[in-house]
């Protein structure tokens, strides 16, 4: 029996096609129509829907490059199922360079959304119906914050084994715990009984080779894991599993020197950084508040009192950890996979 065409919008997409549907939502305020471009690749075969998201935070561009790279990819060779990429939700806060939307609102609280509510409740009520709802299984991809930086991890609620068996195929260095947030696609999304996975890397407004490489082979080896390639499935270290993490905060404002970067291991109480007054008058001491690998770490020397400094993640092999993403960035830097016509 024939496989009959995957609808999303107004659109048919036949098996065997790939095609990019524009889901409109609004205009701006100069009536310029605005809409979220889904790119969807249906398969002649039946087999599981998954959909790759990116940008719902507008400033982080780490997922708009590895869906750029995984659409471009040869690798890209479905032969079941069929896969949604959205490579740019927040079309508005992208355009801006920010986080939010015009209503001031993070869309990733937004979740479900209503059709009569604020833009980013249209917006995600848009993105809840015509893609979540169609799909089997989804990987949200973002980055820090602005002036943050994060080591490549997923993030991910280790007490749901579906979603937990997407988290140990995606073969990033670590996986992190993190309880579901009220309002967060991954939330709203498992409620629908659609298990998500978040896949954390690289900077706000920056795009880095290792990050995107990571995250490309990680979208790649949950594609080969759910039977929608032939790919044979690479065989990454296993992650390490972290249940819990501790945020180090700055007790004075100053100017912040670190000693420590992301993927390194630090021991408690173990000098990572001061923070020092910008008259040479004196500087304080920035100590690890637990034992344990650095998977986030502030970029921006200028800071406040109580601003977030170091994300340290317990983990019960740190060395294991440390090997795999050192190894990581070697191959980043050995062998870099961005052509001079790639560069975004």
């Amino acid at each position: 029996m024939a496989r009959g065409a995957f609808t999303i919008g107004t659109e048919s997409v036949a098996p065997g096609e790939r095609r990019m549907v524009d889901l409109p939502l609004t205009a701006l305020i100069t009536q310029t129509p605005m809409s979220v471009p889904v790119c969807v690749i249906h398969s002649r075969r039946e087999g599981p829907v998954l959909f790759v998201s990116a940008a719902v935070h507008g400033d982080e561009l780490t997922g708009v490059a590895i869906c750029r790279r995984l659409l471009g990819s040869n690798a890209l060779a479905i032969s079941r199922g069929t896969l949604l990429v959205v490579p740019i939700v927040n079309a508005f806060g992208f355009i801006s360079h920010s986080r939010y939307l015009p209503d001031r609102r993070d869309l990733n609280r937004s979740f479900p959304g209503s059709v009569k509510g604020s833009l980013a409740a249209q917006l995600a009520h848009l993105f809840m119906t015509e893609v979540v709802a169609r799909s089997n299984y989804g990987i949200d991809l973002h980055s820090a914050a602005i002036h943050r930086s994060n080591l490549p991890q997923i993030r991910v609620d280790s007490h749901d084994e579906g979603a937990f068996s997407l988290a140990e195929a995606f073969g990033a260095p670590i996986i992190v715990h993190s309880g579901l947030r009220e309002g967060s696609l991954r939330e709203t999304a498992l409620r629908k009984g659609v298990p998500v996975i978040v896949y954390e890397a690289g900077e706000g407004l920056r795009v880095d080779e290792l990050s995107i490489r990571v995250g490309m082979e990680g979208v790649l080896n949950v594609m080969a894991h759910l039977g929608m390639t032939r790919r044979r499935r690479a065989q990454p270290r296993p992650p390490v599993l972290s249940t819990s993490s501790r945020w180090v905060r700055a007790e004075e404002s100053g100017l912040f020197r670190p000693f420590r970067d992301i993927g390194d291991h630090v021991a408690a109480g173990e000098r990572i950084a001061v923070v020092a007054d910008p008259y040479g008058d004196h500087e304080t001491d920035i100590k690890a508040s637990c034992a344990g690998i650095i998977i986030g770490r502030a970029n921006i020397p200028a800071v406040n009192q109580g601003d977030a400094l170091f994300h340290i993640a317990k983990v019960d092999n740190a060395s294991q950890l440390g090997a795999h993403y050192e190894a990581l960035e070697r191959q980043a830097g050995a062998e870099p996979m961005l052509d001079e016509d790639e560069i975004i």
